[in-house]
This record gives structure tokens, sequence and C-alpha cells, in this order.
């Protein structure tokens, strides 16, 4: 009988447990994708609303960080613009890690619209929400970034590159907007899509740095970072000194007359901006990837 018990306990079989550490394959990022796409569908109206003002309070910040390390560039533009681009990640590993709402980003859900998991109301709930709550938090950064008094740092040359790349931006042709827009937000989402692939806080910060290193290195048009820097350049149009800087800089006079909020802002580049981001986001990257995982097979 001890034999047979020890026989027994000898032939048990023990499992180890298979710990996975690789990155997840795209199928299963689409999977992931949906999942979340459904859970955002579900939080309640205003933890979304105070989740997208904290979206764009961090794109904000990002700008911001961008213009100071950049500011004072004469030469090797490239790799000063790629400079930029790193310290505007900041603002997406902020998004991404802690916790927020972007508009541009969520257009990615709309995988798990065409996936059916979601309705079409769903997914236009959360983007008009995101896009509201983000210009809100953008605008709220003009106001603390202004009182700050950080623009005149460096004898003004910081405030005068605000304003010189917001008034660079609000004299783009309708067409090179739009096409920059597509451009953005393909690189934004294809970001936010490869953080689905990681399994660490590591894994999604490596991620998401060259995607978004490229928008800004080649100068693509991010709306959200545009509710942000335009008001600020319209805020500091108004200071002698900071134009007295900018004009220094430019070489001669500065024709700022388009630099407005309504027509200038709204008008000449939100408009463009936003509807090339949404093409770029939804279609070029969600549409595309749904195509390729998530659509009803046929065999």
């Amino acid at each position: 009988m001890a034999d047979s018990k020890n026989g027994g306990a000898n032939n048990q079989e023990y499992t180890i447990p298979v710990i996975e550490i690789d990155a997840y394959a795209p199928a299963k990022m689409a999977d992931r994708v949906g999942q979340v796409g459904v859970a955002k569908s579900h939080l309640s109206t205003l933890t979304l609303f105070a989740l997208s003002i904290l979206a764009g309070v961090f794109i904000a910040l990002g700008t911001q960080l961008s213009m100071l390390v950049t500011h004072t560039a004469t030469s090797n533009y490239g790799l000063n613009q790629l400079v930029g681009g790193v310290a505007f990640t900041l603002a997406l590993v902020l998004i991404v890690i802690a916790g927020a709402e972007l508009f541009t980003g969520n257009c990615l859900i709309a995988m798990s619209f065409m996936a059916r998991k979601i309705t079409g109301k769903d997914l236009a709930r959360n983007l008009i929400i995101a896009f509201i709550g983000n210009f809100i938090g953008a605008l709220t950064l003009v106001l603390w970034i202004y009182n700050s008094n950080q623009w005149a740092l460096n004898n003004y040359l910081l405030g005068a590159k605000i304003v010189l790349t917001a008034n660079d931006k609000v004299n783009l042709p309708f067409g090179t907007a739009f096409s920059r827009g597509i451009l953005c937000n393909a690189l934004v989402c294809l970001g936010i899509w490869l953080c689905y692939s990681g399994r660490s806080n590591i894994d999604k910060i490596l991620s998401l740095l060259w995607p978004i290193s490229c928008l800004i290195a080649c100068g693509f048009e991010h709306c959200v970072v545009n509710m942000w820097l335009i008001p600020m350049g319209l805020v500091l149009k108004g200071n002698s000194a900071v134009i007295t800087a900018a004009e220094k800089v430019h070489g001669g006079k500065l024709d700022l007359s388009n630099l407005t909020f309504f027509k200038g802002f709204l008008i000449d580049n939100l408009v463009p901006v936003v509807l090339g981001n949404l093409f770029g986001g939804i279609v070029l990257v969600a549409g595309v990837y749904w195509f390729i995982y998530l659509r009803p097979s046929k065999r």
C-alpha cells in the first residue's frame, strides 16, 4: 500500500505557470483595442469630460516643452525638430499612462464601431466630448502659462517662437493643413496602436517615442496642439516686447493680420486640421487594421 501511494505521488504531474513577456501580436492588439472601445463607451459623461480636460492640459504642457527646447535653434534644423518631437512625447506618455481621453487618439476606437462592438452614437459621443474637453483643457493652460510669465524667457524669444509658429499655422492653405492633419493623426493612432502591444509602461513609452517625435519633427498638424498654441500666440500678439523679438528673429516686419481667433484659428486652421485628423485616424489606421484583423470572415 505504501509503495502504491509513493508511486502515485511520484507520478503526479506538476504544471509550471508560463509567464508571457513577449509583446502582443497584432491580432491580439486588435482584440484589445476592441475591448477598450467598449470600456470607453461605458464611461460616464462627467468622467469622460474630466479625462478629456486632462488630455488638453497634457498636450499643452508637451507643446510648451517642445517650444522651450527649440526656441533658440538657429542651425541643424532637422535635429532641432527631432529634439522638439522627443520633448513633446511627454504629452502622450502622460495621456496613456496617467490616463486621459484625447480626441485624436480616440479615433482608433472606431475599430470597435466597425467591429459592431459599439454603436455610431457611442463613437460620436466619445469624440465630441473629448474634443470639447480637450479644447477647455488647452485654453486653461493658455491662462496658466501666460500668468507664469515663462514666455518672457531669454529676452522674450520663447514668446517670439510661439507667435511665429502660430502665425505660420493660420496661414497654411486648406489642402496643406488637411494633408498635414491626416499624416499627424495617422502617426498618433499608430503610436497608440503600438501601445497595445506592450506589457509594461516602458514598452508603452518606447512605442510612443518615434511616431510622436516624427509628427512634431515633420511639422504635421494636430488639432489639440493648435488649441493651445494658436490661442497662446493670439494672447502674446498684443505684447510689444514679444513682437519686437519675433520681428528680430523673422528679419523684418511681421504680417499678423490672419492671426485671429475666428477666421485664422477656427476657420483657416482648425476646420481642415480636424477633418484631416479624423480621416487619418479613422480611415487610415482604425479602418485598415479593422479590415485586416476584425472584419467578419467569409470562409
